[in-house]
């Protein structure tokens, strides 16, 4: 199983120090890539989980400065609240300035009011047609065609695009979503798919989909990543692997034995010296677990 860490670039109490922290251990403990978590404006109901929150692209950046042995995703990015051209762009740019760390995780988005607040009202119900058109375009872009793109949203007929990605068009692109569209997304279009909050049970009933719809459209199996949170101590409401060492490697083998191949841990705090010891035991209680079996 390759891991990676998802940065505490929210909620409240997120700060340089604790983005700098998790992204120094996640490369010290030689875990493969970081995350951000994406929001832009969203309602003050739900300030109290997004209302702090750093961009989830600038973020990578800085820290894919700093840390180059790390690749940068993001989990996920809500494509249709933004311009599809400008994200290509700021993607290519990532890529070609951190040497090809990129990996653009994507999603739909939930949020009807943060859609308002950012002048996309009218795309909140075209949206899952707004992320397919968008993969495509991103992909005619970033293989340096220079050939028009027309599709319901996009028109583009006069342009030149650079740079292009150090990875090209075969920048990886994961879906992410529980929907069946969501699902069937990953298969036709995307690289990967990327869950959140779900328990191995519940990502297995999931990949039939996928493969399913990967073999309708000719393309491989895309590989599967898992967002996940873990709570040695402690329950939240959502799925966690939580409890013991024992307890949480068993459910990262589960995610093994499913076909799973990262788990990107969130560790559920932005406290810089208890995310990282909260990483480290991970490391060094539950991964020999995992690599033993």
């Amino acid at each position: 199983m390759d891991f990676g860490l998802c940065l505490p670039n929210f909620p409240d109490g997120a700060s340089p120090e604790g983005i700098e922290a998790a992204a120094e251990v996640a490369e010290r403990l030689g875990w493969s890539t970081v995350w951000t978590t994406d929001h832009v404006l969203v309602p003050r109901e739900d300030a109290g989980d997004y209302g702090q929150i750093y961009e989830a692209i600038l973020t990578l950046a800085w820290v894919g400065a700093r840390h180059p042995g790390l690749r940068l995703a993001t989990s996920v990015i809500v494509v249709p609240q933004r311009n599809a051209v400008l994200l290509a762009k700021e993607l290519a740019t990532l890529d070609s300035l951190s040497g090809g760390r990129v990996i653009a995780g994507v999603g739909v988005g939930w949020n009807g009011v943060e859609f308002a607040n950012l002048g996309a009202e009218d795309r909140f119900h075209v949206r899952g047609a707004y992320l397919d058109e968008t993969i495509r375009l991103w992909r005619h872009l970033w293989s340096g065609s220079a050939e028009p793109f027309r599709g319901r949203f996009h028109e583009i007929e006069d342009f030149a695009f650079g740079p292009l990605p150090d990875q090209g068009a075969s920048l990886p692109i994961l879906v992410g979503g529980r929907a069946e569209r969501a699902l069937r997304r990953a298969g036709e279009l995307g690289n990967g798919y990327h869950s959140s909050a779900s328990s191995p049970s519940q990502y297995a009933q999931r990949i039939p989909i996928v493969r399913a719809a990967a073999e309708a459209a000719g393309r491989s199996m895309p590989w599967l990543s898992a967002r996940v949170r873990v709570e040695f101590d402690g329950a939240t409401a959502e799925y966690a692997m939580r409890g013991s060492a024992d307890e949480i490697a068993a459910e990262v083998r589960a995610f093994a034995d499913i076909g799973v191949t990262h788990l990107a841990l969130w560790f559920g705090t932005t406290d810089p010296v208890e995310l990282v010891a909260r990483a480290e035991r991970f490391s060094r209680e539950v991964v020999p677990l995992v690599v033993e079996a």
